[in-house]
């Protein structure tokens, strides 16, 4: 079914490219958008129009709002997908595409500026009987108010930012000698990064796992759970490994978390695809918010219930019911995603922006691969680092991570640094494999100072292996073959 007969995707690399094969599959036509350091880009290619949106800074381009909109009314198009990150989660954005009859494909702006707020949404959640980590109901602005605050709900506390995401701004307190410092950062941070110094504090949990519930809602009343994921493998606060479902969850804690997310969708008057998103430990778990968006990890979600949510996506932004109810829908097997970054684990995760020398990407049974990379191509340096997705499922977890390794093992891309080597590590780490994560995973076991070896065996292999695909002519007869197969039609 053709939904609409043009969508615009207000975002770049692999998932642009992504949106794309959504719509594809739909006949449904593309209108990418560009900014000046992606000229050169997979999705500028592969969408049947693409518009310069601007210089290479996110503000003048994929930040763009009016732009963005102007582009979607002169091409054309009815609707416009954000993907995630950029301008997903702007209320604004949103706003303006409905006073500027364009269609957004996400929820009602409203429902984002209220999840859009920690300390609203929580608030809300409080009220609608969802459980919630103990902490502030309100902003809080003083140094004064903060030390009550802490010493109400007891040390250690995490000091967060009230408005935005992805960890941005979040300081850890130990004790009340640290307090003060820790909270003037976190305002300076908060009101650089969001415009907005309002701080909240909560009780920080020890070695918890972050554990998410992806939903869907439709405009009709009708909503779905479409089970859970584990993403408790971060750096900075900011997810690397994700799984689903989760290794710890039990048929009587999904019941009782999937009933909470779908609290959460209604009480926020939730329609589209959204991720609710819980810290568990001990036994108990706490709403933390929720993502008003498609998520990075949406694709082993993808895998192990076999529902393609873009396309529902779609379908519901078009007014569309769904199409199933929750009895049609169970887990099959277990997925696995490792996000790949063009970053150095061994110098603090710096970003390695550069040109892609070698690239060659794993397949076979159970393998996914999202990516908006090729051999040639060059990443550049003013966007989020991760450069790829790859997934891995089988019919268990054991089995779907063996298949992870051999997957990494047959991944090249030489040029640039990446998290490759890392993932091949914590695929080896006994306490992975044998499902005891938490989100200072990393630290604890220590799989940094570990990496040296992984990281010396993978480039010498991939250096082996990238010799098959020879020098010279060679290359450019490859890069010129997919330029030719993909080649854009530009304003």
């Amino acid at each position: 079914m053709k939904y609409f007969e043009k969508l615009l995707i207000a975002n770049r690399g692999e998932i642009a490219i992504r949106i794309m094969r959504a719509c594809r599959e739909l006949g449904i036509e593309t209108v990418a958008i560009y900014s000046s350091a992606d000229n050169n880009a997979l999705h500028v290619k592969y969408a049947d129009e693409a518009f310069l949106v601007g210089d290479a800074h996110p503000s003048k381009s994929y930040l763009n709002i009016e732009r963005i909109v102007d582009i979607a009314k002169k091409s054309g198009a009815e609707a416009i997908h954000p993907g995630y990150g950029f301008l997903a989660e702007n209320y604004w954005f949103a706003k303006i595409c409905q006073d500027e009859n364009v269609i957004f494909v996400g929820p009602g702006w409203k429902t984002i500026k209220a999840m859009g707020s920690k300390i609203g949404s929580k608030q809300m959640m409080r009220d609608a009987g969802v459980p919630v980590v103990p902490g502030t109901e309100g902003g809080v602005k003083s140094i004064a108010d903060a030390k009550k605050v802490s010493e109400g709900i007891g040390y250690p506390v995490i000091i967060k930012a009230s408005a935005g995401g992805g960890g941005i701004g979040m300081q850890i307190v130990n004790d009340e000698q640290g307090l003060e410092e820790a909270i003037a950062a976190a305002m300076r941070i908060a009101e650089s990064a969001f415009g907005d110094a309002t701080i909240l504090i909560e009780k920080y949990l020890v070695k918890p796992r972050h554990i998410e519930l992806q939903v869907l809602a439709d405009e009709h009343g009708n909503a779905v759970h479409l089970y859970d994921r584990e993403c408790s493998i971060q750096r900075r606060h900011q997810k690397l490994i994700e799984e689903a479902p989760s290794p710890v969850m039990t048929p009587e804690l999904r019941d009782r978390m999937s009933a909470s997310a779908l609290k959460v969708a209604e009480a926020s008057d939730y329609t589209n695809a959204g991720t609710v998103e819980f810290l568990y430990s001990n036994g108990r778990y706490y709403f933390m918010e929720m993502n008003t968006r498609l998520q990075v990890e949406h694709t082993i979600t993808e895998f192990i219930t076999g529902v393609d949510i873009v396309r529902q996506q779609i379908a519901i932004a078009a007014g569309e019911s769904l199409p199933f109810d929750q009895s049609d829908l169970s887990i099959r097997g277990h997925a696995i995603e490792c996000r790949i970054n063009a970053e150095d684990p061994l110098n603090n995760f710096s970003a390695d922006p550069g040109k892609i020398t070698r690239y060659r990407s794993p397949g076979g049974p159970g393998i996914r691969v999202d990516s908006g990379i090729h051999m040639g191509y060059r990443i550049p340096p003013n966007y989020d680092s991760m450069i790829a997705k790859l997934c891995a499922w089988d019919s268990t977890r054991v089995e779907a991570i063996t298949r992870m390794r051999r997957a990494i093992s047959e991944y090249i891309i030489l040029g640039v640094k990446t998290t490759l080597p890392l993932h091949y590590a914590i695929m080896n780490n006994q306490q992975y494999i044998a499902g005891n994560t938490h989100t200072h995973f990393l630290q604890e076991e220590h799989i940094l100072s570990t990496l040296d070896r992984y990281k010396r065996d993978e480039e010498t292999r991939m250096q082996t292996l990238a010799g098959s695909f020879g020098e010279g002519k060679k290359v450019a007869a490859i890069s010129a073959a997919v330029n030719m197969y993909l080649q854009p039609k530009k304003d």
